[in-house]
């Protein structure tokens, strides 16, 4: 269950690649005919994406692991509950270190599931309880595609985005028919899904690479860009940063309180502190398809390159403290 993690002071190939791609958008940004045919392939690729993520995610698996409750719902607490908590609270910091548009961006943050990969194997280091993460990780997805939505048009629609029917309908057409598609196909193209997962994962990543293209070629069209300022990109990345220690010291400290043992709370730190950069992004062009998104994304991709950077040294760091017997209990089912 190991996974290649980046190690602390290293950005995430992924991350580069997404630099690289924001940079040619700043470049040579895609405007007229060329921005029309890019969103209209940006809306099938972000199909097919969550095709695949039906046809991956076990959903009878995660039913059977749900026997553990109370760690899954903690997790769940800490990914939909505080995480939404914290974001509101972050309102505050509106104007004098976020612009209205970062906020939202940090709000929608805060709104969305935990990553399923990386958490899995963060707690694999760490020795935590892993087919816990497994299954709180995928439930956690599978329920983001709804509660996002949901949570979106509850706590950001007074803030002035516009989350409206055909909001809902784009959801339902782009997000949920082709999950639940590849859901139902599952048990025939599952075993071949995962079997070419690496050269599937060039879909993945060329999907959210084309979400990113089209969402900072509209930002470049609508000149938003000359709005931030090194001081509020500074501000931006220390507010991210405050945000993931709250939660990685509420979720570490809290489930210790609840009587948790050391292999679920590793599981609770991990899985409930993360951010999926990979549902988020696809999801954004369908929850603002009216607006210009390339401010509300950014700090997704800065908070989601910290979380691997600190939890990549936090899992290090846990697997040598670790109890030699812990080695086998983070291999068990429960």
């Amino acid at each position: 269950m190991l996974t290649k993690i980046p190690l602390l002071g290293k950005l995430d190939p992924f991350i580069i690649g997404i630099l690289i791609t924001v940079g040619i958008a700043s470049l040579v940004p895609a405007d007229g005919t060329a921005l029309t045919a890019f969103t209209w392939a940006t809306k099938v690729a972000v199909g097919i994406l969550f095709f695949l993520y039906g046809a991956r995610l076990s959903t009878q698996e995660a039913l059977q692991g749900l026997r553990h409750w109370r760690l899954h719902l903690t997790i769940l607490a800490a990914t939909f509950v505080i995480f939404p908590l914290l974001g509101i609270a972050a309102r505050v910091l509106v104007p004098t270190i976020l612009t209205q548009p970062l906020y939202l961006g940090l709000l929608y943050v805060c709104l969305l599931p935990s990553t399923v990969q990386s958490s899995i194997a963060f707690v694999s280091i760490a020795r935590g309880n892993v087919p816990g993460a497994i299954v709180s990780a995928s439930f956690s997805n599978i329920l983001g595609i709804v509660v996002t939505p949901l949570l979106v048009a509850l706590l950001m629609t007074s803030e002035g985005t516009g989350f409206d029917a055909s909001s809902a309908i784009g959801i339902l057409v782009m997000l949920l028919l082709p999950f639940i598609a590849g859901q139902s196909v599952r048990r025939w193209i599952g075993p071949w899904v995962k079997k070419h997962g690496a050269p599937l994962k060039l879909v993945d990543r060329g999907s959210i690479l084309l979400v990113v293209y089209v969402a900072f070629s509209e930002g470049m069209n609508e000149g938003i860009w000359g709005t931030l300022s090194a001081g509020r990109l500074l501000g931006l990345l220390a507010v991210c940063a405050v945000l993931l220690a709250i939660v990685l010291s509420l979720t570490w400290f809290g489930s210790k309180r609840l009587g948790f043992d050391r292999a679920d709370q590793i599981t609770i730190t991990f899985c409930g502190s993360k951010k999926s950069l990979a549902t988020g992004l696809p999801m954004a062009t369908v929850l603002f398809a009216s607006q210009p998104i390339g401010l509300i994304v950014l700090p997704l991709m800065l908070f989601h390159q910290l979380q691997l950077l600190v939890c990549a040294w936090m899992a290090g760091r846990l697997a040598r403290r670790a109890p030699a017997d812990e080695t086998e209990l983070a291999t068990t089912s429960r």
